[in-house]
């Protein structure tokens, strides 16, 4: 489906009705505008259902011994120095 817009004075286009009710749009919907060099594509941003940190915490189960601060802040460091090394900044 193609639909013919205007741009406005303020930057400001209409989205025609057409694709606003086949793309289930309504005011206030945000959307993502991603340059493509001859085009701009809009496409809704999705929205994601508020949780609370009991509904997530241990989704993600850990079986073994707990790692220790040290043991953390050595492989943050590890994680750092080999992101440096890829990069080409050594």
């Amino acid at each position: 489906m193609m639909e013919i817009t205007r741009l406005s004075s303020k930057g400001q286009v209409i989205i025609p009705k057409a694709l606003r009710v086949a793309h289930q749009w309504e005011a206030g919907q945000e959307l993502i505008a991603t340059d493509l060099g001859d085009g701009i594509l809009l496409k809704p941003k999705k929205q994601f259902l508020e949780t609370k940190l009991a509904d997530v915490a241990g989704c993600l189960a850990y079986k073994g011994k707990p790692k220790t601060i040290e043991e953390m802040n050595l492989a943050i460091e590890q994680g750092l120095a080999e992101q440096w090394h890829d990069s080409g900044r050594h």
